[in-house]
């Protein structure tokens, strides 16, 4: 049986993760590459101390940046870390249990435990993310943020993603902003209609789903937090919609 795989991680200025997340992934790997975007700080150098294969590239955006290391990969099968990620021992017993010669599956998918600071927002779980794939059946969509992979022939496992996604209340606040930003450069792109009522409308929407439907109000202050958080993403990718076409309205008045 080959259980042979191959984890690929891509990086900027990840020094502070990236030792972690190679030890991690050294668990079940048999090559580690990353592919990094021109960092300037020591991360290829840690890279390369522990054993992982480092490719530079400049970033070409989510998806496309993704798949850039699936070329230099050995193995078939290859598991996507972001560095800010580690594999709990459920997650790693699983993946090494699983005969990838006989399998029937494309891919698979693990839970993801996403944490502010050194505390796990219990209401964004299970947050399932398609991570270990067949290179020749699977790639990840070419999307600017948040690419996926496309496919549907997946089987959901039960180990867990550790996520270290924020530093602290403040570094989430600011990448929600940041994030919502690169989504609505996608919406605006597609010309996406939108009206005053819409960042209200999706920001409201997300508030019920994690606070109500996905009971964010039995975490107390943090499910309350997570929730917030949440909405406000959604509000304010389509109130940057709206600020981007205002913005390119504007500009054509003045030229």
């Amino acid at each position: 049986m080959n259980n042979k795989i191959t984890v690929t991680i891509i990086t900027l200025n990840e020094e502070e993760f990236i030792k972690g997340c190679i030890e991690s992934a050294w668990k079940v790997a048999d090559e580690i590459i990353v592919v990094d975007s021109l960092s300037t700080d020591k991360t290829q150098e840690i890279a390369k101390s522990l054993g992982a294969h480092v490719y530079e590239h400049s970033f070409m955006g989510d998806g496309l940046q993704k798949d850039y290391g699936v070329q230099f990969a050995k193995n078939d099968w290859i598991l996507h870390m972001d560095a800010d990620e580690r594999l709990d021992d459920q997650m790693v017993a699983e993946i090494k249990a699983i005969n990838y010669t006989e399998t029937t599956y494309d891919a698979y998918a693990f839970r993801r435990k996403n944490y502010i600071g050194t505390r796990w927002q219990k209401v964004w779980y299970p947050d399932y993310m398609v991570r270990l794939y067949n290179k020749n059946r699977c790639r990840f969509a070419p999307m600017l943020v948040h690419t996926s992979l496309t496919t549907k022939n997946y089987k959901r496992m039960t180990g867990n993603i550790i996520h270290y996604s924020f530093k602290d209340l403040s570094d989430c606040i600011v990448r929600a902003d940041k994030y919502s930003k690169l989504d609505a450069r996608v919406l605006f792109e597609k010309n996406r209609k939108v009206s005053a009522w819409t960042p209200v409308i999706h920001g409201l929407t997300s508030f019920i789903k994690f606070y109500f439907l996905k009971k964010g109000f039995i975490y107390g202050l943090d499910g309350l937090t997570s929730s917030l958080i949440g909405a406000l993403r959604s509000y304010l990718k389509y109130a940057h919609v709206i600020e981007m076409k205002s913005n390119t309205k504007s500009a054509s008045i003045e030229s």
